[in-house]
Order: structure tokens, then C-alpha cells, then sequence
């Protein structure tokens, strides 16, 4: 049987993708605007930012079963027809997100200091990941409840609220990063930490904006407010996968990121401009899985041909990927010598970059393919093989290599060795 009839149109695919990109870049966008407000104090003030902001990125995006798998139950309940169900998970996952977010508030506000001096070498660059950690960790509640909202609302295939949303939370942000820190008229500013302060007023914002849609949505469908222990542990299942595989992720970044500290501030500083990069990237191809995700979800809720139409989009789903992925690709070959110097003047710093730039171009079409998959995969509730698969990279490949380098790395922090190779 031909799967043709069972594709979807590429304009149903945009009309989801187009509107999740920049939501899914909001995060990395907070840390590429900080990076490059806060690259103008220095090496030491970047570094500072490089071990805080993959702190508070990997904390926070380890969490991201609030979104990927809200968005796979809801989105099975809405190609059932059951809406008021769908908004339901969206409740419920805003109940885990504060209480996890106040939790994550708490803890890092104990464990900041600590955490910053073991990625940080100690010194001024550990001083400064910790003032800078310690003020944006207030963010911590309202991204996971964003993360939440995002979640029912994919799943519902409502990609453009959320985008208004989150645009609202980055302008206001992206305005307020530069006066903070360098200050206007006669102020001095705040510094580094003005940045954290910029960040967790539009995170503020756009949670804010989240849950007065999910309490409107609610009201209409005549949805429970209050917390239902059996829609929460049903969510914590799934999270349970997707939390083991998001700590997979984050042991990777961290050891990297204490790797490069080791090298010195110009190496570490390096690292962050590179990293945020990835991370901005990543998430703008995951852009297609977001609509595969709440597409499949949807097919296969429906017992019309479900299972033939999830498989006509996965095909479809990998081959936006691999497109996408080869010309970021050729993008950022073309940018190397462009992009950089967006984000410091610092000599050291720029000479380090290389490296890990070409690796990161590199990478493009690889992960096109694979954000494609993990998006397919998520909506069909699959988060048992993500999980094992992460894992198995993980502990078999990054991480023995990596741990590898940071026992090899030898001589002062300030040294000026270059980017570890």
C-alpha cells in the first residue's frame, strides 16, 4: 500500500515547526544575549557566566518532561477529541512544575557555591559563576512552568500562543540584559549579575502569561484546578525515562564544561560561546520534531489508520531533518570567521574558538537527523528507548573520553594552554 495518502502536508508541518522554533530557542537565547552583554567585562566575567549557565541550563532542561511528555499525553487525549482531558495534563503539569521549580530554588541556593568552585577551578571565575547563579536560580519556577504550558499546548497543536508568550518574556529581557549590567546615563550598572535579573524578570513575564491561558482554557472545559494524584503519577512514569535521560545530558555538559575551565579562563570562555551555539542550534532543529511530536501523538490517539500515518511522518520528519541539518551546516562553515567576534574582543578567547567551532559545524546534519527521530519517538510515547540510548552514549562513549582529558590536564588554570584537544 502506497504511504502517500497517510502524508502530511509540509505546510502542516511548518504551521506547527515555524512558531515552536523560536520558543524551543528561548533559553538558549537568554544565555547567547548574556553572552554577549556580558563578554564585554572580560575572561574572567565570560568563564564565570560559561559554569553558571550550564549549571542553570542542564538543572532546568533536565526537567523538560514537563514539555516533551505533557505534549505526548496531551496530544494523544486531542486526537481522541478529548480537549478538556488534554488541558487537564496541562494542569497537572503545572502543579509538578512549581513544585519542582521551588525545590530546585531552594536546593541550588544551598549547593551554588560548591557546584561553581568544583566546575571553576576555584578562584575569581568560581566567585562569579555563584553571584550570577545565585540570582538567576529565582528563574528556576516560571521556565518550569513554561516548560508545562509549552507541553499541553503542543499537544493540542497551539504552537502560536506559546511563541507570543515566550517573545514577550526574551524582548523584555533582551532590553532590560544590556542596561543592568553596563548601566545608562549616570549608573554604573550591576554587572555580571544584571544579566541574571534581566533573565528572571521575562522568564517572570512569560510563566505569568502561561498560566492565565491554562486557567482560561480550564474554566471553559470545565477542567479541575486542583492537583489529581492520578494524572501526576501517571506524568511522573513517563518523566521518569526522559529525567534519566536529561541527567545523561547534563553529566555530559558539565564534565566538558569542567574540562575546558581547566585550561584556563580564555578556554572556558571559548567553550561557553561554542556551547550556547550548540545549544541554540539544537533546539531551532528540534523545531521539526516538536510538530512531528504532537502530529504522531495526535495519529495515533485517532484509530483512523493511526499507525500508518505515524509512519508516513517519521520518514517525512527525518528528511526535513537531514535538509535543515546540512545547510546549518554550510551556514555556520560560512559564519566561523563572523560569529565569534559577535560575542568578545578578547584575543585569547577568539584564538581558542576554532576547534570546537568546526566540531560543532560538523555535527549539523548528524543532529538534524537524530532531533528529527526524538521528536517522532516522544510522540509515540517511547521515552523507555530515548532513554537507554542516551545512556548507553553516555556512559560508553562522551564521558570516558572526556573524564579521559580532565585527568590529563595538567599546569595552572591561567596557563594559557590552548582549547584541550
Amino acid at each position: 500500500m502506497s504511504a502517500a495518502p497517510d502524508r502530511v502536508a509540509a505546510r502542516e508541518v511548518l504551521r506547527l515547526a515555524a512558531p515552536a522554533l523560536p520558543v524551543l530557542a528561548a533559553e538558549p537565547l537568554y544565555l547567547l544575549v548574556d553572552t554577549a552583554v556580558v563578554g564585554r567585562l572580560g575572561a574572567v566575567s565570560l568563564a564565570g557566566l560559561a559554569v553558571a549557565g550550564v549549571v542553570f541550563a542542564q538543572v532546568t532542561s533536565q526537567m523538560n518532561f514537563l514539555s516533551y511528555g505533557t505534549t505526548s499525553r496531551a496530544a494523544r487525549l486531542h486526537g481522541a477529541g478529548r480537549h478538556g482531558a488534554a488541558v487537564g495534563e496541562g494542569v497537572q503539569a503545572t502543579w509538578l512544575a512549581l513544585a519542582v521549580g521551588l525545590l530546585v530554588l531552594g536546593v541550588g541556593q544551598l549547593v551554588a557555591r560548591p557546584v561553581a568552585e568544583a566546575l571553576g577551578d576555584g578562584g575569581a571565575i568560581a566567585d562569579a559563576a555563584t553571584s550570577w547563579l545565585r540570582v538567576a536560580l529565582w528563574g528556576a519556577p516560571p521556565v518550569l512552568v513554561t516548560l508545562a504550558g509549552n507541553g499541553w499546548m503542543r499537544g493540542v497543536q497551539d504552537t502560536r500562543r506559546p511563541l507570543r508568550f515566550v517573545l514577550a518574556g526574551n524582548a523584555l529581557s533582551a532590553v532590560l540584559c544590556p542596561v543592568l549590567v553596563h548601566g545608562a546615563g549616570g549608573w554604573a550598572g550591576l554587572g555580571m549579575i544584571g544579566s541574571a535579573f534581566a533573565n528572571v524578570t521575562g522568564q517572570t513575564v512569560g510563566a505569568t502569561l502561561f498560566l492565565v491561558a491554562l486557567v482560561r482554557a480550564a474554566r471553559r472545559d470545565a477542567v479541575a484546578l486542583r492537583p489529581s494524584p492520578t494524572v501526576l503519577r501517571a506524568q511522573l512514569g513517563l518523566g521518569r525515562d526522559l529525567l534519566a535521560r536529561s541527567l545523561a545530558f547534563q553529566a555530559c555538559f558539565l564534565s566538558a564544561a569542567a574540562v575546558a575551565t581547566r585550561f584556563g579562563a580564555a578556554s572556558a570562555a571559548a567553550h561557553q560561546i561554542v556551547l550556547q551555539m550548540w545549544f541554540f542550534q539544537a533546539l531551532v532543529l528540534d523545531a521539526v520534531a516538536i510538530a512531528a511530536q504532537a502530529l504522531v501523538g495526535a495519529a495515533l490517539g485517532s484509530p483512523d489508520r493511526g499507525a500508518q500515518r505515524a509512519r508516513a511522518l517519521a520518514r517525512q520528519v527525518t528528511g526535513y531533518g537531514l535538509v535543515l541539518g546540512v545547510g546549518f551546516g554550510v551556514l555556520f562553515a560560512l559564519l566561523s570567521g563572523v560569529l565569534p567576534p559577535v560575542f568578545t574582543p578578547d584575543p585569547a578567547v577568539l584564538a581558542a574558538v576554532p576547534v570546537a567551532w568546526w566540531f560543532f559545524t560538523a555535527m549539523q546534519p548528524i543532529g538534524g537527523v537524530v532531533f528529527a527521530l526524538d521528536g517522532v519517538l516522544l510522540g509515540a510515547g517511547d521515552a523507555a528507548f530515548l532513554r537507554t540510548s542516551t545512556l548507553a552514549a553516555a556512559v560508553l562513549g562522551f564521558l570516558p573520553l572526556t573524564w579521559r582529558r580532565w585527568r590529563s590536564a595538567g599546569g595552572s588554570p591561567e596557563s594559557g594552554r590552548a582549547w584541550p584537544r
